[in-house]
This record gives C-alpha cells, structure tokens and sequence, in this order.
C-alpha cells in the first residue's frame, strides 16, 4: 500500500520540486562555505566513543550512601519519578543535547492538552513537503486527512515527521506557531536547557534539550493514560477511509515496547536517531508504585534499549516509597491543644492540620524516613494550604507534601466559616512554636472531660481532707474517754479506804 503512495509522490510533482532545488542547494551550499557532514563513523570508532562515554562522571554516584548507578555508554542519562520529580540516577542531566525524534513527546503532549481526538487533521503542502522524503513517515499525501487520534498514533508509533507538521498546524495553525508553543510549555514546566526549531526533531543547532528536561516533559506526557496507550501500542492498522484511501500497518521501533526486549511494567516511549544525534531513548515503566521515566541521549544501538532495562532494574530494586503522613513523626500537628473541627462537637472532631495523604518520598532502601532533612515552607497560594514540606535526602530531593486545612463544610457548629490558612500555624517539636492567631474551633468534648477530671480530683480531696479530720476528731474524744475512765477509777480505790 505504501508502494501507491509513492506512486501518488511521483505522480504530485515532487520529483520536480526536488530537481528543481537541488542546484539552489548546490549553489548557496558553495555560496555559504557550507561543509556536507562526513561519512558516519566506523563501527570501531563507535563503539570506542561508546566505552569512553561510560567513564564520563555519574553524580548521583557521587552522593553519600546513595546507590551506585550502572555505568551506561550513554552521553547523559536520567532516571525520574514521574509523578514526583525525583530523580534517582543523574549523569550529565543538564548538557545540552540534540533530540532527535523524541521531540514528538512534547508536540503529541500539546496536541492531547489542546486538542480533540474525534477532529480531523488535514495534511497540508507545507506538512508534507517540508519534511525530508526518506526521513520517518507514514506516506501521507497533500490534501488527506485522518482524525487527530490517528495522528497521534502516527506520530509516537510510525515517527511521521509529516503527522507531527499536520498536528503542529491543527493545534496553532502554522507550524512556526506551534513551535513557538513548544517552547512556551518548556518554560512552563521548569525547562531551562531546551529550544525547538520544529515539531519533529530533524536536526538543527538550535533544536536542542537536556535528559532532565526532556524527563520534565515526559513525565507529564506519562500522567496521561491515553498517551501512555498510543506510545505503548507496538503496531498500528490505519485503515482506508473516504479521506485516506490506503490501508496499512506502522510498527513501533522501541525494543522495550514492541517486546523484542521483554520488560514488565512498560507503559510507553518514544525513540530518535540522527547522524548528529545518534541513538535517543525515553521510555516509561511501573513497578512497585514508582512510575519511572528514563531517557539517555547519545548511544548506540542497541546499547539504548540494553541501557534502559538496567536503570529500571537499579531503580526498582535499589528504592522504595513511603507514604509521608504515614511516617512523619517530626511536625507536631495534634499538639495544638483543642484546635479541632468537625460536624458534632462532642464526639466527632478532627485535627484541623492534617498531611495530604497521598504524598511519599522515594528512598533507598538503606535508610529510613527519619534519616530524611525537612525544610518547612510557608509561602503557599492556596487558601487551604498552610506550609509545605520539602524532604531531601544528603542533598538529594526525595519528595514533599503540604499541611492542609481540614474543612467541614457540612458542619453543625460553625463558629466561623472564614477561618483561612493564615489563621493558623503549626508547631514543630524542634523549634519554638509560633502563636496562634485569631479563630480558634474548640473542642467540647475535651473541655468537658478535663472540667469532669478537676472535679473528680476536688472531690478526692474533700475526702481524704474529711477523713483526716475525722480521724483526728475521733482520737481526741478516745483520749477525753480515757481520761474520764482513769479519775473514776482513781475516786474508786480512794473510796475503798473506807469502811461504811
């Protein structure tokens, strides 16, 4: 079916387009002083590049007591939480690196954000023509159109470049618009080591990124179930449609999805290669509540896949989750005396600080939660955050949580419902405790047990005051009885002297 496509190339001119630049390209090349790229290495030369890259510097080895990370012939290489942050391996993180066609993470991530996969995507000159023809593609033609979601399947399965200009010019209209899209939700989520030129990673000095921020976008590309299916799918069946008249099938070439290299866990990824590039990988995988993305940047194949499969074992094996609120010991939350809430004030009140219960740090297995260094935060915008904690780990972040303010919306008893995070404050047991300002909820119960307990203690004394004292009493009237018993006894024997 590809073989009409190309049939349908000829018959669209480009064969004429291309004789027709191809002496513009051969003049302004001798114009410019442009030197074309050499022939690629040998394998040899390669493969030495490759050994020599393993003994570059791995800083997350560099950390006291954290596991030791394989030596990867990786340029650089990162393996992240997706959905803390956290990273457990780092080499080279931030070096600026080319792409390749990994680039597709960030343009399939804006068209999921942004779009809708029931649309059509129309197939414009510019998104067919402006893409090398022998460079990755799934043959469509100027004029076709598929829906977005086969687009997309287009794009992370098949690597179409012309998919990735078609998406690009769907979401913003033109290409350049999407690009400069791009760069806009880089900066969004913290990248500052990358810049797109275009939607699909062909190669330009100006197109580049990092393994840690690369690792940032794809970390909200896995968060994404839907994206996570179409990068996850090994092969694809396109089918003919009133719009797009060939029916055929697109294989995925990343190894660990695809099965070539069995993994369990594997939730997606996206491979690259170009000359100036060489091999790029990010892949995906959960196993025992970690969700972890790892990308390496300039490798060479097959060393990618083989690479990938040992950072997932180093990081699945070597750390573990713990749930934070679970553990924390250090933040003094209930100690505030009767800072309660809750809709009955005799029996069902609550702290009103309490820890979000679905934060957890990610660790070695070596240490525990209390080894951890916390840093308390009290800078947060949201009205119903009181601080945040950050936890690290020898200078290594390994995670965080916020302290709320518990609310009760359905509350009986409200003594006032404006009550806000500033209102409050929370005690840490190693340093002083700042005071408490304004609204306070008070708790009945506790107030009615401890004026219960200071009666009992009261009455307890009445008692034993009332017995000491009547213990004495009693001694005394024994002494008087005692008394009176002896001058009786005395008035007798004197009585007895005399004869009546």
């Amino acid at each position: 079916m590809l073989f009409k496509k190309r049939i349908r190339f000829l018959q669209s001119g480009r064969i004429a387009a291309l004789l027709l630049t191809l002496p513009l390209v051969f003049v302004s090349s001798l114009q410019s002083g442009v030197v074309f790229a050499a022939e690629p290495a040998t394998f040899e030369e390669m493969q030495a590049e490759a050994e020599a890259r393993k003994l570059l510097p791995i800083q997350s080895n560099e950390i006291d007591n954290w596991p030791a990370g394989p030596q990867v012939g990786a340029q650089s290489a990162i393996l992240m939480d997706a959905n803390t942050g956290v990273i457990l391996y780092s080499k080279n993180i931030h070096e600026r690196l080319y792409p390749a066609s990994t680039t597709k993470i960030m343009t399939a991530l804006l068209a999921m954000e942004k779009g809708n996969l029931d649309d059509t995507v129309e197939f414009s000159h510019e998104a067919v023509f402006s893409v090398p023809s022998d460079g990755s593609n799934m043959g469509m033609d100027e004029g076709e159109s598929i829906s977005l979601e086969e687009c997309l399947y287009g794009v992370m399965v098949a690597s179409a470049n012309e998919a990735a200009n078609a998406a690009g010019e769907y979401i913003s209209g033109s290409i350049e618009d999407f690009v400069a899209l791009m760069n806009k939700r880089a900066e969004e989520m913290g990248c500052t080591d990358t810049h797109f030129t275009n939607t699909n990673g062909l190669h330009d000095p100006d197109h580049y990124t990092s393994a840690y921020d690369l690792a940032l976008i794809s970390s909200q590309f896995f968060r994404n179930e839907m994206l996570c299916k179409i990068s996850n799918t090994p092969r694809y069946h396109f089918e003919a449609t009133a719009t797009q008249p060939d029916d055929f099938y697109k294989n995925n070439k990343h190894k660990l999805v695809n099965g070539e290299i069995p993994y369990e866990g594997i939730l997606g990824g996206k491979t690259g290669y170009t000359d100036n590039s060489r091999q790029t990988l990010v892949t995906c995988a959960e196993q025992n509540g970690m969700r972890l993305v790892c990308v390496v940047f300039k490798e060479e194949t097959p060393d990618q896949f083989t690479d990938t499969a040992e950072l997932f074992d180093y990081g699945f094996h070597n750390f573990q989750v713990l749930n934070i609120s679970e553990n924390e010991e250090k933040y003094n939350i209930e100690s505030t005396g009767f800072l309660q809430i809750g809709n009955d004030v005799f029996g069902s009140s609550k702290p009103i600080l309490s820890i979000d219960t679905d934060s957890y740090v990610i660790i070695p297995n070596t240490i525990s939660f209390q080894d951890l260094d916390s840093e308390i935060d009290y800078s947060q915008s949201d009205e119903n955050r009181v601080a945040g904690i950050e936890y690290s780990y020898n200078g290594m972040y390994v995670g965080s949580a916020y302290l709320n303010l518990v609310t009760d919306n359905a509350s009986s008893y409200e003594f006032d419902t404006k009550m806000t995070a500033t209102d409050v404050s929370v005690e840490k047991t190693e340093t002083e405790a700042e005071p408490l300002q304004d609204t306070i909820f008070i708790n009945i119960k506790k107030v009615l047990v401890i004026i219960l307990v200071l009666a009992a203690i009261v009455i307890t004394i009445f008692m034993v005051h009332a017995l000491i004292t009547n213990g004495r009493t009693a001694k005394r009237r024994n002494n008087r009885i005692k008394r009176k018993q002896k001058r009786r006894s005395r008035m007798r024997t004197d009585f007895d002297d005399f004869d009546f």
